[in-house]
C-alpha cells in the first residue's frame, strides 16, 4: 500500500507578500514529492474541512465562530498574527480536517503523513503564533469520542513548546503531550505537558539525539498509545529565522527516523504533521520532505 498523503491546493492561503509566515510552502512541498517522484498522484487524499461537532470538542463555540466570522478583535487577530480573510478561514478548517484523516489513514495502514498541520500554540478560547484551531488537539479529541481508540501520544518535536496542545488535555490522561523545545523560544510563558524536554540554544545534532534517543522509547513504552500524533517542525534547523537550536538536514531526518521507528517497531500507528519553519522558501520545502522521506524508508522497512 503506497504511503498515505494527505494535502489540500487551498492550504496556501494568499498573504500579504510581506508577511514572515510561509504560507506558500504547502503548495510548493506537494510540487516537490510529486516532481521527485517520491508520491503519485493516487496516492494523496483530499480533506473535507472538520466539521463543527468535531472542533467544539476542544475549542468553544463563541471562539471558533468570531474567528470564522472575522469578528475577533485587534488583540485577538494580533495574538495569531495572521490577518483575516475568506481563504484563511477556509484552509484553517481543511486543515484541521486533514490532521483528523491523516490520524484515520494512520489507525488504518499504520503511517499516513500530512503536508501541512502541527498549529500547536492554538489554546481551546484562543489562538495564539500563527495557529488558531489546534489541529492535533482536535484530530485526537474526536478519534477519542469516537472510541477508535483509548489512549494517544502526542510527540512535539517544533522548535517551540506546544503549549496550546498541553493546555488541551491538561486534565486528560488519555492523551499524553511531549514536548521537546529550544527553552529561552517562545512562548515566553511555558504550559506544562505530561513530559518536557527543555533545550540549551545552540544544541546540536549530537546533543538533540541524546535529549530524546533514550526518553521517547521510554515513554512509548509507559503509556504504549494506540495511535501517536507526531509534528515534526523543521524550526529546530541551524539556518531557521526563528529556531535558536542548531541541527542541520541530517540531524532533522535522523530525528524523523528515530520518531517513526520507535514507534513502528512496537506496532504504533503514527500520523505525521509538518509543523514550523521559518526560512526561505527552497531550503524549507527541502526540509519539510525528510519527514516524508524518513516515512517512505520505515513504511519500507516494515513492509507496511
Amino acid at each position: 500500500m503506497p504511503l498515505p498523503i494527505v494535502y489540500h491546493p487551498r492550504y496556501s492561503a494568499p498573504l500579504p507578500s510581506s508577511h514572515r509566515f510561509p504560507m506558500a510552502k504547502f503548495r510548493l512541498l506537494h510540487a516537490l514529492l510529486l516532481q521527485r517522484r517520491w508520491i503519485r498522484p493516487e496516492q494523496v487524499h483530499t480533506p473535507l474541512s472538520i466539521c463543527r461537532r468535531d472542533i467544539e470538542r476542544v475549542h468553544g463555540r463563541h471562539y471558533h465562530q468570531a474567528f470564522s466570522r472575522n469578528q475577533l478583535d485587534r488583540s485577538a487577530l494580533r495574538r495569531i498574527g495572521l490577518p483575516a480573510s475568506r481563504e484563511l478561514v477556509q484552509r484553517t478548517w481543511l486543515a484541521v480536517g486533514g490532521t483528523l484523516l491523516t490520524a484515520r489513514l494512520a489507525l488504518r495502514h499504520g503511517i499516513a503523513c500530512h503536508l501541512a498541520g502541527g498549529t500547536h500554540h492554538a489554546h481551546p478560547g484562543y489562538g495564539s503564533g500563527f495557529c488558531i484551531f489546534n489541529d492535533c488537539a482536535v484530530a485526537a479529541a474526536a478519534l477519542l469520542a469516537d472510541g477508535v481508540v483509548r489512549q494517544l501520544m502526542v510527540i512535539d518535536l517544533d522548535v517551540h513548546q506546544g503549549d496550546g496542545t498541553a493546555a488541551c488535555f491538561a486534565a486528560d490522561p488519555r492523551v499524553f503531550t511531549l514536548s521537546a523545545h529550544a527553552q529561552s523560544n517562545f512562548p515566553l510563558r511555558k504550559g506544562e505537558s505530561d513530559l518536557d524536554i527543555p533545550l540549551s540554544d545552540g544544541t546540536d545534532d549530537e546533543l538533540y539525539q541524546q535529549a530524546i534517543g533514550d526518553r521517547l522509547p521510554e515513554q512509548l513504552d509507559a503509556i504504549r498509545p494506540d495511535l501517536v500524533l507526531y509534528n515534526a517542525g523543521v524550526d529546530p534547523h541551524r539556518d531557521d529565522r526563528l529556531g535558536r537550536l542548531a541541527l542541520t538536514d541530517q540531524g532533522l531526518l535522523q530525528r524523523d527516523r528515530l520518531v517513526l521507528d520507535a514507534c513502528l517497531r512496537r506496532s504504533i500507528p503514527v500520523a505525521t504533521v509538518i509543523g514550523g519553519g521559518y526560512d526561505s522558501l527552497e531550503p524549507l520545502v527541502e526540509r519539510h520532505a525528510l519527514i516524508v522521506r524518513a516515512a517512505l524508508e520505515q513504511a519500507r522497512l516494515y513492509a507496511i
